[in-house]
């Protein structure tokens, strides 16, 4: 008896050994293999300037109230409220010190596509790097070297106030394992070069699914809603359904969704308002072939009713 009891015990202790080697190795955060940023070459600026206003960058980073020049000085933005808790954005400006001045390619690129900090923690996706995963390593490089030209600022953001367990970071691993992906969300078969370059920026920089789909209860998207619309993620209203099945927005034309972009009207003349204010304004910074990319794609998307 005494011999089973210990066989028994000894079971347990090996399978809960192998269930904490397993859970440390699916969990771990996992960069990209250096070579990814290697022979990237010089920044294009230019090309960096409109990957930064289609990442929306200023509007998390930038101080709540800042207007002009100074939305370009990412010192740290406003608190992000959740059912997870409060996320401060901490500065991403150019400071060494207190920004990412000092980060080399390789640890700005694994932070925006693989959701790994510098010191090899987990990030949260508050942070949409779910997003920005789809982006190219010349998108990144050309970033990088535009934010890099930014005023430096030597404020230091609070730290995230969550409870536990969100607290735990390694948790993410599992979250990741489950959610993350580099792969296209939309199967578009046959899609344009025009189409395609709107998947590209809307999937990856431009990161519209992180609002405009709705999430389950541990924050997972559900992609079988694709930008269909659900409850703000901070808590308070509805993001609509962007989707060509939307009451609202399904019998706009791709030239409706260009001017809407660029000009803040809708077709009734209506204005944008709530988040997307700060949206519509980074988005008329871009070039007009890329928001006619981005509605040209919206309006080959499935329908989500």
């Amino acid at each position: 008896m005494a011999s089973t009891w210990r066989k028994g015990l000894g079971g347990l202790l090996a399978a809960g050994v192998l269930g904490g080697a397993a859970f440390l190795f699916f969990t771990a955060p996992n960069r990209h293999d250096p070579s990814t940023w290697a022979g990237l070459g010089e920044p294009d600026l230019e090309n960096g300037r409109n990957v930064f206003f289609t990442g929306g960058c200023a509007s998390c980073h930038a101080p709540a109230d800042a207007s002009g020049d100074a939305r370009l000085i990412l010192s740290g933005g406003a608190p992000i409220h959740s059912d997870f808790g409060t996320f401060h954005p901490p500065n991403i400006s150019s400071s060494p010190s207190a920004g990412i001045g000092a980060w080399t390619l390789a640890e700005f690129g694994d932070a925006m596509t693989r959701g790994v900090g510098r010191n090899g923690e987990h990030l949260y996706p508050s942070f949409p790097y779910t997003s920005y995963s789809r982006m190219t390593p010349k998108d990144i490089n050309d970033l990088y070297g535009f934010m890099l030209s930014l005023p430096a600022s030597e404020a230091v953001a609070p730290a995230h106030e969550l409870p536990f367990p969100f607290n735990v970071r390694r948790s993410l691993g599992g979250w990741k394992f489950l959610y993350f992906s580099e792969e296209p969300i939309a199967e578009l078969a046959d899609a344009s070069d025009l189409v395609k370059r709107g998947q590209y920026l809307v999937e990856g920089a431009g990161h519209c699914g992180e609002c405009h789909t709705p999430r389950n209860i541990i924050g997972g998207p559900k992609l079988a809603s694709w930008l269909g619309g659900g409850p703000n993620p901070e808590g308070e209203g509805m993001i609509p359904n962007i989707t060509p099945g939307s009451r609202s927005m399904g019998s706009w034309g791709e030239g409706d969704i260009v001017s809407y972009l660029q000009t803040g009207f809708t077709p009734d003349y209506d204005s944008v308002g709530g988040t997307m204010v700060s949206v519509q304004k980074n988005m008329a910074e871009l070039p007009n072939a890329d928001i006619e990319a981005m509605a040209a794609y919206l309006k080959a998307i499935p329908a989500v009713e």
